[in-house]
């Protein structure tokens, strides 16, 4: 029992520290003025092609709604995204991504890729797709747990 304990705290160990370590260097190689989290909401609204709402954006990241609302507006003052009522319920809002939204998410990929992808190169591509599938395993299980 104490190993499988021992296992795990050295998993989680590993992942948390590589989250921090990724997100700092992300966000120095994103464009001035951009944060982590900017990149993601643009990133998410340009893949998904559909509006969402502040509280489905809230639930996709796992953040709270005023977390959420504090950088939709962010990102709405920078003129990245729309936000408007939603036509079958005034009280609701929908979020679009602007075309200078999604000039800034093509500016800040453009600026990551090439760190992403030299660590990518330097673990190599085949161990790379062999740890994918671990890690959604292990991302599922830990939705599930929410």
């Amino acid at each position: 029992m104490e190993e499988s304990h021992s296992l795990a705290v050295s998993l989680f160990s590993e992942i948390l520290m590589a989250d921090q370590l990724a997100r700092s260097r992300l966000g120095k190689a994103l464009p001035k003025g951009m944060e982590l989290s900017h990149f993601s909401v643009l990133n998410h609204l340009t893949r998904t092609g559909v509006e969402r709402s502040p509280a489905q954006l809230a639930k996709a990241f796992h953040v709270t709604r005023g977390a959420m609302t504090n950088t939709l507006n962010k990102l709405e003052v920078a003129g990245y995204i729309h936000i408007r009522p939603d036509w079958d319920d005034a009280r609701r809002k929908m979020v679009a991504i602007s075309p200078a939204g999604r000039q800034a998410r093509d500016a800040a990929l453009a600026s990551i890729v090439p760190l992403i992808s030299e660590v990518v190169s330097d673990l190599g591509g085949e161990r790379v797709r062999a740890t994918l599938p671990i890690l959604r395993e292990l991302r599922a299980k830990l939705e599930d747990t929410n």
